[in-house]
């Protein structure tokens, strides 16, 4: 059995698959040694791979490279089932790569764009060739409602909301309907872009803050909250199969 990290901005998030199949999974603000030995899984797991894009403790990292058969530490050089056309590799963040790999493993041989709604937004592409050849990254929801209450003095901090309008009728509404639909048309306006550059385009949806959005997109898209993990899942096979 497979156990899979990742270190995000927010939290810690674990994963056990048996195979292709997640059976386990926990979130924590903050993961000790203990939280690992209380998987219910845990004597069953020989591989393990890490994701971070953080700082986390050398203690943990230690611990999983002495107690199991196979331990990878995922970063740009790791080998993985697809091509990374990046430039300045060891700048890509390891949740993209994992995204970009769980979303070719669903939609091999096919272009796929990766939404990822996290502490930031990415937008990921995958082409038919099975290459990861770029993206770009925007500010998350959180963090634009933040930025309007933190630079201006007297504009409130708005938590986000899935019932949003076009036009705001106060200035709680208009932060609200301005950000969360900001975000609605700079998505649907790289699918739309994209999508007559790379035909047919697949489009994935994941990340803690999909859910705002996955409805009211007016375009075919699939979501999958779980994208990263069965990504990391999969790259932990390859190099097990391979090593």
């Amino acid at each position: 059995m497979n156990l899979l990290f990742d270190f995000g901005n927010t939290n810690t998030k674990i994963a056990v698959y048996k195979g292709n199949i997640l059976v386990e999974a926990e979130t924590f603000k903050e993961l000790n040694i203990n939280d690992i030995k209380k998987l219910e899984y845990f004597s069953s797991i020989n591989n393990v791979i890490l994701s971070s894009v953080v700082y986390y403790k050398d203690e943990i990292k230690n611990y999983l490279k002495n107690n199991f058969n196979n331990f990878i530490e995922l970063n740009s050089e790791t080998q993985t089932p697809i091509e990374l056309r990046y430039k300045n590799k060891q700048y890509l963040g390891n949740d993209r790569i994992a995204t970009a790999v769980g979303a070719n493993n669903i939609f091999p041989n096919t272009n796929v764009l990766v939404i990822d709604f996290g502490t930031a937004i990415t937008f990921d592409l995958i082409n038919s060739k099975n290459q990861f050849i770029g993206g770009n990254i925007s500010p998350g929801v959180s963090l634009r409602f933040e930025s309007l209450s933190k630079h201006t003095k007297k504009l409130p901090l708005v938590q986000k909301d899935k019932n949003f309008e076009l036009i705001g009728s106060d200035t709680k509404s208009a932060i609200l309907f301005g950000v969360e639909n900001g975000i609605l048309f700079e998505v649907e306006g790289y699918i739309n872009k994209l999508q007559k550059q790379f035909k047919p385009l697949k489009v994935i949806l994941t990340g803690g803050d999909a859910f705002l959005f996955e409805r009211i997109i007016k375009k075919p898209i699939f979501v999958e909250s779980n994208l990263l993990f069965h990504g990391l899942n999969r790259i932990l096979n390859y190099n097990v199969k391979n090593n």
